[in-house]
């Protein structure tokens, strides 16, 4: 081997002895810390533009307390809507059971009394076979359907009451209608005198005086 080669090699041993010596060896806490520092560094980055809002933990206690107002707010509307609702069920239970009180006062009674009145065997059975044909409108009038369900006129062009038709009726189906002719029945208890006609759409329930020919009415057509 030359000179010059044996040089060379001391030089590359040398080198690499020096190398190895420049290579720093860190100990675990020196890494530690090296982490913490990087966290606090980027972390720091990124809650910078967030100072002036306060501390992120206090930010996160408040967030915290306004989801949970929010919700008890939530559940108290909830409670709330229940009884909207509950009170919504009511008014209708009861607007229903007044269209009931209204439907028969001056649509079930005047068929019957009607019936009755041209000695029906069964003006009950009269009522419940003809009911279906006779309703309210809208605007509180009652109305006589025909089969189709279309408001029935008279020949003058006025809507058919309920006493025509119930009368009209009782002459198309006779095996309805008694034999017997009319008993005194048909006669006011009262003054013994043929009753006339009431129009009981016209009497006030209130009235303690219209009550009184309703009911003496009802006992001139044989109801009780």
């Amino acid at each position: 081997m030359t000179d010059t080669n044996i040089g060379e090699i001391e030089g590359t041993d040398t080198s690499l002895n020096e190398t190895q010596a420049t290579v720093k060896t860190y100990t675990q806490k020196e890494v530690d810390d090296m982490m913490a520092r990087t966290k606090t560094a980027v972390t720091k980055k990124l809650t910078s533009k967030y100072e002036d809002l306060g501390d992120p933990e206090e930010l996160k206690t408040i967030v915290n307390n306004y989801q949970k107002v929010q919700q008890e707010q939530q559940l108290k509307r909830g409670e709330f809507d229940k009884v909207i609702q509950e009170l919504a069920a009511k008014k209708d239970a009861e607007i229903q059971k007044r269209d009931r009180v209204i439907e028969s006062f001056r649509v079930e009674t005047p068929i019957v009394e009607a019936a009755a009145r041209y000695r029906a065997v069964n003006p009950e059975q009269v009522k419940a076979l003809i009911r279906s044909q006779v309703r309210l409108n809208q605007e509180g009038d009652v109305e006589v359907l025909d089969d189709k369900g279309v408001v029935r006129y008279d020949d003058s062009g006025k809507p058919v009451s309920v006493d025509s038709f119930v009368q009209s009726w009782l002459q198309s189906n006779p095996h309805f209608v008694s034999a017997a002719p009319a008993t005194t029945n048909t006669r006011s208890n009262v003054t013994g005198n043929t009753m006339k006609k009431v129009d009981i759409a016209k009497l006030d329930m209130k009235n303690p005086d219209d009550r009184k020919i309703y009911a003496d009415y009802r006992k001139s057509v044989g109801l009780r």
